[in-house]
């Protein structure tokens, strides 16, 4: 592996992958303190301060020893979640779906916004290369965490929306996956079912969307 090339990819990534947890993790904790949760407000989790959110096994030891062990192939990480008491919401069921879509969501605006940061580099002829693959970086991490956090399994943001959708006693069902999700949700990448079947699609789906409605500013350039 060429030390120099990963050095670079790293620096590369590292802002937009900062970014990309932070305010994911602060949305939920602002989604629920809206919400009537003040849970993660008490416990300072409601920051931009990356370190609040970082969790060294999840976000710095287990997507290194991936990347080095893969070559850069596969990777794989989490950051710190932000406590939510959902018994604390004022509508529980219909609020947990609000706070579990506020962090994909932060994404996917954020997606929007490395997207129309690379459309203006490009307009104003910027050529450097680390800010073009930085503002392509910022796109590609966050709809992988908009599409990933959105599968429908928990302890996934879109298995805990589909439980707040679900009727009472399906929702109960799924509800009790839970302590396994993680692992089913792992085997299931790992598989390449999830990449397959649901990541590509809809990380597909929605760079489509993000650059329609970055139209008028890709004609602005034109």
């Amino acid at each position: 592996m060429d030390i120099a090339q990963t050095l670079q990819t790293i620096l590369i990534y590292a802002l937009p992958v900062l970014f990309s947890i932070t305010i994911h993790e602060a949305a939920h904790g602002y989604a629920a303190r809206h919400f009537g949760d003040h849970t993660a407000s008490m416990l300072g989790r409601i920051t931009l301060n990356p370190l609040k959110h970082i969790d060294p096994v999840g976000t710095i030891l287990v997507p290194a020893l991936l990347y080095f062990s893969t070559s850069g192939a596969f990777l794989f990480g989490y950051a710190k979640p932000v406590p939510v008491n959902f018994n604390n919401l004022r509508n529980p069921k219909r609020d947990m779906i609000w706070v579990a879509l506020a962090g994909p969501a932060s994404n996917l605006v954020q997606a929007l916004l490395w997207l129309a940061l690379f459309i203006v580099l490009i307009g104003v002829g910027v050529e450097e290369r680390f800010f073009l693959q930085m503002a392509k970086g910022g796109v590609l991490v966050n709809l992988v965490m908009w599409a990933f956090n959105l599968f429908p399994l928990p302890p996934l943001d879109g298995g805990r929306i589909l439980v707040g959708l679900l009727p009472y006693r399906s929702a109960a069902t799924l509800s009790r996956v839970e302590p396994y999700g993680f692992f089913i949700v792992l085997a299931l990448v790992l598989s390449g079912i999830v990449g397959t079947y649901w990541l590509r699609p809809l990380m597909d789906a929605s760079n489509q969307v993000l650059v329609w409605l970055l139209q008028p500013l890709i004609l602005f350039f034109s």
